[in-house]
């Protein structure tokens, strides 16, 4: 049963022409198969172990939305999640600083979607206290002592990450402190200084005794300290998911070779034990892990996600370091099409109209006339064949009573409204209408 605030946020999203940020099992079509081995790896990554999993599919077989749907899992077991969208000019892959800033700003959990970094320092913070008073020597009412046993017990748990990040250890102090003396800009400027922002005043660097910004291998001692915080405050862990690593193909030789590289000692990182409580998922087309522009430019990268896909997909195993999307087809763009009719109809005045007006016949021809005007290929139709029949449809029967799609809409797409991926397969039908 899925909520009306949740149900409105689905249907907004989809009205836009984007990812629903929750919600996104009541959408998914396909990839449910994948569901139970998923729960047994973030299982394992729970009692803390690390996991590594590679997903590909082509354009338009939904990966953001894997992606997406599994950090929405994760994080209804527990887990913090979060998605990093990878690119030559924001977060190049070999930069892990750049990767770190936006794991954080993009963390969520079960509580918030996204920006949950303070809530999960402040948290942790909150989780000492409460078991410093859960001694009945401790006296609540005294607020010095209650501070000092509080500290003590934090320089005992921060301890482990000291070993690995001094400078997490020396700001998670710094900021102990500016929190008890109400200082909220210094805490601020901290907390900006742990998440890895650039541009932090050098007073606050001072207060906390470290100097310059976040570089590619602090960032990667903090990803541990993160870890444990997550840990101690009660987190299963943490899934972070890498989108678009294919982009690595595009990006200048050198930056493409770092890339590639740094991808293969995260893995070996995680397989070592450095990362405990991480899920790492990245998403790329075929084309990244079989082509020469990508993972087989570096034969241990290539030797460490190898799979067999040469049997029938029905027999696929979901338990392999690299799994495979289906391609996208007719039945299952109406397979979503009814179920999204279905979310926006239920609870509202003219459900029946709703039902009756837009029924499967009419999903049919709608499904099958936005697939035509993207050349056919129905692999990248969702996106728009859901905006289409939202904005275009839904909306106007739910708002006029004489509204009937059959006869007053006519499916236009423009240009201005298709991503780039649309464009190329709605303009490329033969070799004649390329433009040379």
């Amino acid at each position: 049963m899925i909520s009306p605030a949740r149900r409105e946020d689905i249907v907004s999203a989809l009205r836009r022409g984007t990812v629903p940020s929750s919600g996104l099992d009541a959408l998914a079509v396909g990839i449910e198969t994948f569901a139970p081995t998923l729960s047994e790896e973030l299982e394992s990554v729970a009692s803390g172990r690390g996991g590594f999993k590679a997903v590909r599919g082509e354009y338009g077989t939904g990966k953001t939305f894997f992606g997406r749907w599994l950090q929405e899992r994760a994080r209804s077991r527990g887990f913090a999640a979060t998605e990093v969208q990878i690119n030559e000019t924001e977060t190049p892959l070999h930069r892990l600083e750049t990767v770190y800033r936006r794991l954080v700003e993009h963390l969520g959990t079960a509580d918030t979607s996204s920006g949950a970094f303070r809530s999960v320092i402040d948290g942790w913070f909150y989780a000492l206290e409460q078991d410093v008073l859960a001694d009945q020597s401790v006296d609540p009412d005294d607020a010095q002592g209650l501070l000092q046993r509080t500290d003590a017990l934090m320089e005992a748990r921060l301890s482990t990450i000291s070993k690995a990040a001094p400078a997490f250890s020396a700001v998670l102090r710094t900021y102990r402190r500016a929190l008890s003396n109400n200082d909220g800009m210094l805490a601020e400027g901290l907390i900006s200084w742990l998440a890895g922002q650039p541009n932090v005043a050098a007073s606050v660097k001072r207060a906390a005794g470290i100097k310059g910004d976040l570089d590619h291998f602090g960032a990667s001692n903090f990803l541990v300290g993160l870890l444990t915080i997550l840990r101690d405050s009660g987190f299963a862990g943490l899934v972070l998911v890498l989108d678009e690593v294919e982009t690595l193909q595009r990006m200048r030789t050198d930056t493409r070779e770092k890339g590639l590289n740094s991808l293969r000692q995260l893995i070996d990182e995680i397989d070592a034990g450095r990362f405990p409580g991480l899920y790492l998922v990245i998403t790329g087309t075929p084309a990244f892990f079989d082509g020469p522009q990508g993972v087989q430019r570096l034969a241990p990268l290539a030797q460490r996600l190898h799979v067999d896909f040469g049997t029938d997909r029905r027999f696929d195993n979901p338990r392999a370091v690299q799994i495979r999307l289906a391609p996208f087809d007719h039945s299952a763009l109406l397979s979503v099409g009814r179920r999204v009719r279905d979310i926006f109809a239920e609870g509202r005045a003219h459900e029946q109209r709703l039902r009756a007006v837009v029924d499967d016949a009419y999903l049919d021809t709608l499904a099958r006339a936005v697939a035509g005007g993207l050349g056919g290929k129905v692999g990248v139709a969702p996106r728009l064949f859901l905006k289409k029949l939202v904005a275009d449809v839904l909306d106007r029967v739910d708002l006029h009573a004489e509204f009937d799609p059959r006869q007053h809409y006519s499916l236009t797409i423009a240009e201005t409204e298709m991503s780039a991926t649309e464009r190329a397969a709605a303009s490329a039908n033969s070799v004649d209408d390329i433009e040379l």
